[in-house]
């Protein structure tokens, strides 16, 4: 198989946030952007928390660096109305000449529900009248959605001069009843932490078929890896163990991290010289990955990160 044209991503998230010694987070994202383009890297993945606006920072950035690709991974339906969503998306599509990809889930009810002190909607019923509500949204209709578990009433034009082409959407979907969601309503998923396995057996299946049924285009299969290219194996293990214990404790990733017939998250961490990690990456690519997420590159500081987004030039 050829890997030739693979594209590969970068994921910014909460440990980029907290950077010592950061001036200002916008700056530092461009600045990073500049980097990874030069590093031949097609997209700047961002993650939102509570610090940070992803969508925000991937227009920010995205204008200032035409030589990437930016997108979030992801934005939590949940408490955000698909009108406030769709807007800010479509201000990022205009701000970035059309290279702004959104992408949603439904975020971690254990932690989301307690945090915004609002009750969680049903989450199937809620994924897909979100995105039966966000996707005319996003292309500028204004027509009104009424469902169980939201409604979209607009009262006032939606359409954003400069917001093209159509915005794709993913959805961070991994179970079967969220990928036939994602299949039938979506451009496609951005998984994190589902392995090769998991892909090949559970994720590419069941959001291809579910596209294929609704008359949709093949999916885009963005996979979120952690990874970095060390001499220092064990201490990047270490590390990931300190950072990626939190999604231990979090049911759906719990269940993908089983799939693949391991015990923690950490232990998907691909980590060695050049070689070792291109190859774990080049499994992903055989198991129906469209495209690689790498996170956590930032790991062993800035000589590993800067070696391992250089992967982006060998697949």
């Amino acid at each position: 198989m050829t890997y030739a044209g693979t594209r590969i991503g970068v994921f910014l998230g909460g440990t980029f946030a907290q950077e010592p010694g950061m001036g200002n987070i916008v700056d530092r994202a461009v600045e990073l952007a500049r980097e990874a383009a030069d590093a031949g890297v097609h997209t700047l993945w961002f993650g939102q928390a509570v610090d940070f606006d992803a969508i925000q920072l991937a227009a920010h950035v995205g204008r200032a660096e035409p030589g990437i690709h930016v997108g979030t991974s992801t934005v939590p339906m949940y408490p955000r109305h698909p009108l406030l969503v769709a807007a800010a998306a479509k201000t990022a599509q205009a701000a970035t000449s059309g290279r702004f990809r959104l992408g949603v889930g439904l975020g971690a009810r254990n932690l989301l529900e307690p945090q915004f002190g609002l009750p969680y909607p049903p989450q199937i019923r809620h994924l897909r009248e979100y995105l039966a509500a966000l996707r005319p949204l996003l292309d500028g209709d204004d027509s009104a959605f009424e469902g169980a578990t939201l409604a979209s009433r607009p009262v006032t034009p939606t359409a954003v001069a400069g917001a093209a082409p159509a915005i794709p959407i993913l959805a961070a979907a991994m179970g079967p009843r969220a990928l036939a969601a994602a299949g039938e309503l979506t451009d496609g998923t951005a998984t994190y932490l589902a392995g090769p396995r998991a892909l090949d057996e559970r994720i590419v299946p069941g959001i291809t078929e579910a596209a294929a049924a609704a008359g949709r285009q093949a999916p885009q299969i963005v996979a979120g890896v952690p990874a970095v290219v060390t001499d220092d194996v064990a201490a990047a293990r270490a590390h990931a163990a300190e950072v990626l214990g939190f999604y231990d404790d979090i049911p759906s990733y719990r269940k993908v991290i089983a799939a693949e017939g391991l015990s923690s998250a950490a232990d998907l961490l691909l980590a060695g010289d050049e070689d070792t990690v291109a190859a774990g990456l080049r499994r992903y690519v055989d198991a129906g990955a469209t495209e690689i997420m790498i996170s956590h590159t930032e790991l062993l500081g800035e000589r590993a990160r800067a070696r391992t987004w250089a992967l982006a030039r060998c697949l």
